[in-house]
């Protein structure tokens, strides 16, 4: 007589047998919802101290090859963290910088424009009026149109990219502490590989893909910068150089930071020169932007960090509710960091990649992640 399988978690779960306790799979689902609700919104709650310490560890990861290289030749490993720690100091603090001094401009300069903007509205009403609508109804669809709102519109939109290196002190600090345990991750991982290689796969994944993603965005974002800056001061819009590091900025915002990066000079465009010199700015952005943000770009974006164009736009919406201008700039790495704790991590639910995943991977193969560090 042959005896039964012992009884695991997994058979209980499931009701193997007579007598044996299941979790209906209704209330499996119910848990799960509610274990998200309850952890999507302590992120939101806690937002002001989640977005630094993303922003911090995206930055650890972009410079922690410099660390690799410096161990590769021999260097000491506290001369590849000192290298490393100064490299990201140096690229925070210069964008930084540049959007304070930027602004502080811009805040100074708008004010000049309230005349233009008061002429700009006279020639509204009486394009309506010659259509024959009615005076009142003019009014009262132009009083909402206000120099002050546009001032503040503006502003609140640098203030809101400004917003996201806020709290410069903690991230700095937060950084410090990161880079210098930089030095032992490469051990650290090849222990964990030897004892969980799933995790230590997934976490070789998300590094990799994250440092992919931020190379692609990076090297797009000066090329359009540099053509937009340069369109820009052809036509002699105010304040080029502003909007080019704008246009760097948002080129790691996916979907909309084209347009994003567009309004501001069309707007001051418009107020400086009328319609005209808007429409000249509209179609250099959308020859310049489009071609390589929309066409370009998402090849290599996609082909990077493997997820489809619908899982970019739902992680933007996302992560911009959750964690607000932060969140907008890393929702990318954000999305990649949930997929490797979620999904990557567990080979029983690795088959959703297939589903979010820019393009289906060949049958019954799996691309090997790359290791974060090399076991040193």
């Amino acid at each position: 007589m042959t005896a039964p399988p012992p009884e695991t978690p997994d058979s209980a779960a499931r009701g193997g047998g007579p007598g044996q306790w299941a979790i209906p799979r209704g209330l499996i689902v119910l848990l799960i919802a509610a274990a998200t609700v309850v952890a999507i919104t302590g992120a939101k709650a806690f937002a002001g101290v989640l977005g630094p310490v993303f922003l911090a560890l995206m930055l650890a990861i972009a410079v922690q090859p410099i660390q690799q290289w410096m161990q590769r030749r021999g260097r000491p490993a506290w001369l590849g963290m000192l290298a490393a720690l100064v490299t990201v100091y140096l690229i925070l603090l210069g964008l930084v910088a540049a959007m304070a001094v930027s602004a502080a401009q811009l805040a100074t300069s708008l004010p000049d424009y309230s005349d233009q903007f008061g002429d700009l509205l006279d020639q509204v009403q009486n394009l309506l009026a010659r259509f024959g609508i009615d005076q009142e109804r003019i009014d009262h669809a132009l009083s909402g149109f206000d120099f002050g709102k546009l001032v503040e519109l503006l502003e609140d939109l640098l203030r809101g990219l400004a917003g996201a290196f806020s709290n410069l002190l903690f991230v700095v600090t937060l950084l410090l502490f990161m880079v210098f345990d930089g030095m032992t991750i490469g051990r650290r991982i090849g222990v964990l590989r030897t004892m969980r290689p799933d995790i230590a796969e997934a976490l070789g994944s998300f590094t990799a893909g994250t440092r992919k993603y931020l190379i692609v965005s990076t090297v797009f974002g000066l090329i359009v910068a540099v053509l937009d800056g340069v369109a820009l001061w052809i036509l002699a819009v105010p304040f080029p150089l502003l909007w080019a590091l704008l246009s760097f900025i948002t080129n790691y915002i996916p979907n909309i930071g084209f347009v994003i990066g567009l309004v501001p000079p069309a707007l001051l465009a418009l107020l400086d020169s009328g319609v005209p010199k808007m429409i000249w700015v509209i179609v250099v952005y959308c020859v310049f932007n489009v071609v390589v943000q929309s066409v370009i770009q998402p090849k290599y974006v996609g082909d990077a960090v493997g997820l489809s164009v619908t899982i970019t736009f739902l992680s933007l919406v996302f992560w911009s509710w959750v964690l607000g201008a932060l969140g907008a700039l890393l929702a990318i790495p954000l999305t990649l960091l949930a997929k490797a704790l979620l999904l990557d991590i567990d080979p029983s639910t690795r088959w959703m990649d297939v589903l979010i995943g820019e393009r289906a991977p060949d049958r019954g193969r799996r691309a090997p992640a790359e290791s974060p560090d090399p076991p040193g």
